[in-house]
């Protein structure tokens, strides 16, 4: 840090970027000062502990000629330049600062399905400003020479892990991706940091959650959960693992046994889209009005109800198993070696 400290000059020339203040540390102030205020900077004269002043307008003031005159006319600040004046001069960074945030550790997050919490860690920003010069004063300038971002970091850090375990168990819909409630999880601790900074005269104007972090086996265990959902069918997901330690080991007995059990399946599978198959060209047959016989094979014109070959009824065509038989006198069913209609008594061809 680098400060020019001339007598008759009173200025913060601060080259750090993350201080919210800084006390002008010579407290005389002599005839012929000078008070210089750079771009984002407010001055604060302090008198017998009270704020007597705000200069916000960056500039080159004479004390003497333009300060003077403005305090002099402020309750309880009357002095001339016969001798050296003592008052306080408070610098104050008015831009707002980008601060990124951890937990240091990992939090137990409650949870139904473990009974002793996930563990979990958080990444982030969140960007403050100075709200309340008074409050700030009273609370903080009057015992710290200045005050920075890490300063405000350890506020918000003593406070961050209750407010994690808050928010993520109000607003954390599924605890193994909590990403997708990241923000409304933010905008809860945002509340709540802001009530409490409010006291020392900050403002949180934002927050934000960056990332969720996980243990190894719990990642794991989203991993694989994320891959089930992917696959859609737990059957699928075991025939996928099946293969894998099939590749893994070709040529042992865990290759064997999935090569013969794919085998197995595959020749199952094959058999019931084959009967599926026939069943669906039946009815296909049906619907188009194409027809064959289901007792004796012939092809029927369309719109038949019986078969002009041996007399079977078209309705029963598509329910009835290959090799049927029917009446052609009434269309009754007939046993395969009937030679007789039980139905009306026709002799049978």
């Amino acid at each position: 840090m680098f400060r020019r400290q001339l007598l008759n000059v009173i200025e913060w020339n601060e080259t750090r970027d993350d201080v919210l203040f800084w006390k002008w540390r010579n407290k005389e102030i002599k005839k012929g000062s000078r008070l210089i205020i750079r771009p984002g900077q407010d001055a604060i004269f302090i008198y017998n502990g009270k704020i007597e002043g705000i200069f916000t307008d960056e500039g080159n003031y004479e004390i003497e000629t333009e300060i003077v005159p403005f305090l002099s006319s402020l309750k309880g600040f009357k002095f001339g330049f016969n001798s050296a004046l003592r008052a306080e001069v408070l610098f104050v960074n008015t831009k707002e600062f980008l601060v990124k945030w951890g937990t240091k550790k990992a939090i137990n997050i409650p949870s139904q399905r473990m009974p002793g919490g996930i563990p979990i860690r958080c990444f982030g920003v969140f960007t403050v400003k100075i709200s309340d010069y008074i409050v700030l004063i009273d609370k903080i300038a009057g015992v710290k020479q200045e005050f920075t971002v890490d300063d405000v970091k350890q506020r918000v850090l003593a406070l961050l892990d209750q407010l994690l375990m808050k928010w993520i168990s109000r607003e954390g819909k599924n605890m193994f991706n909590l990403q997708a409630n990241a923000y409304e999880i933010a905008q809860g601790i945002k509340a709540d940091l802001d009530m409490e900074l409010l006291k020392i005269g900050l403002t949180i104007t934002d927050f934000n959650i960056s990332s969720f972090s996980y243990p190894e086996q719990i990642q794991k265990i989203i991993e694989k959960n994320a891959s089930y959902e992917m696959v859609g069918d737990v059957g699928r997901y075991q025939q996928i693992g099946v293969v894998e330690a099939m590749d893994k080991n070709s040529d042992g007995a865990v290759g064997n046994m999935a090569q013969a059990g794919i085998g197995m399946a595959m020749g199952m599978e094959m058999a019931k889209q084959m009967t599926k198959g026939a069943q669906t060209n039946t009815k296909s047959a049906v619907s188009s009005g194409v027809l064959s016989c289901a007792g004796c094979g012939a092809q029927l014109p369309d719109g038949a109800r019986f078969c002009i070959s041996c007399g079977a009824k078209v309705d029963d065509v598509a329910d009835s198993p290959v090799g049927s038989r029917f009446c052609h006198n009434c269309g009754q069913k007939l046993q395969p070696e009937a030679k007789f209609c039980s139905g009306c008594g026709v002799k049978l061809a």
